[in-house]
């Protein structure tokens, strides 16, 4: 069935986890029509507003078949917004990152977007639509241990410039949204898939970072999470704005990352290993 094409339709990915349930539910909340992109079905999604759609973003054949769903419901409207938020978190010292780990946290974070822009450009033109891409506060100033995530979300914003600016004969906007630590799943996922891979890693090799382990676990355990709301109201921001922005932040963490990208390398590297804690710790052997 086809969807009323005086509503503004919204396509978001990774709809199933906290960030990406919340706004696709805020959003249809505020009159779009919403296309939830997820792996599995989620009862919280069956609202009036939301039409869930399967989407792998690392499978070419899933991305074609959720083209083809939305061409066919939108009928000719096209979409106001694309919205990449799926994402993974890889953590833990780049020493003892597993490869295929590694490769799946670009695989999600930099060619799964890619792909989905790739994919629905041409529903984006017929709609005069927008691309959001969310980052991440370590895009700016990636912390120890986390590495991997730090690097796709910077490579996700350096493509995002690029498409800015490539885009901008068409009127396609492309914004950024990098948020800080927000109270979801995904760090407690991302902790037991880390613990699961130095379980499986030389212990020989992991005992080198004990110190940094314990300094670290100290330092996290007083880190403040914001709720979800927090960047649910920068992607609505984005979503309705009337020339939208290239950048924003979400949460304060997010803002002093962008303070902190401004410093000079050794200065920013001498403050953020005194705030985890692992300044002046030697190393063991």
């Amino acid at each position: 069935m086809a969807t009323n094409s005086s509503v503004r339709a919204v396509l978001i990915t990774g709809a199933t986890g906290g960030i990406g349930k919340a706004a696709a539910i805020a959003l249809a909340d505020k009159g779009f029509h919403i296309y939830a992109g997820v792996r599995t079905a989620t009862p919280e999604l069956d609202v009036n507003g939301i039409t869930q759609i399967r989407i792998d973003v690392t499978d070419t054949d899933s991305i074609a078949a959720a083209v083809a769903a939305v061409t066919k419901r939108q009928d000719g409207a096209g979409l106001y917004a694309l919205i990449n938020n799926a994402g993974v978190l890889v953590q833990g010292p780049v020493e003892l990152v597993p490869p295929a780990e590694l490769r799946r946290q670009f695989q999600v974070n930099v060619a799964g977007p890619v792909q989905m822009i790739q994919a629905f450009l041409p529903l984006l033109r017929e709609g005069g639509g927008r691309i959001i891409n969310i980052s991440a506060a370590s895009a700016r100033v990636s912390p120890p241990f986390l590495g991997p995530i730090g690097a796709s979300k910077a490579a996700l914003e350096s493509f995002s410039d690029s498409l800015r600016v490539e885009l901008a004969p068409w009127g396609i906007p492309v914004s950024v949204i990098q948020p800080g630590a927000m109270r979801t799943e995904i760090f407690a996922k991302s902790g037991a898939a880390a613990q699961e891979s130095l379980a499986q890693t030389d212990p020989r090799r992991v005992a080198l970072y004990e110190r940094q382990f314990v300094a670290l676990d100290k330092a996290m355990a007083g880190q403040r999470f914001a709720p979800v709301d927090v960047v649910v109201g920068v992607i609505r921001a984005a979503v309705v704005a009337r020339s939208p922005k290239a950048y924003y932040t979400a949460g304060s963490d997010a803002r002093q990352a962008v303070w902190l990208s401004r410093l000079s390398p050794r200065l920013r590297d001498r403050l953020v290993a005194r705030v985890l804690g692992v300044s002046g710790i030697q190393p063991t052997r």
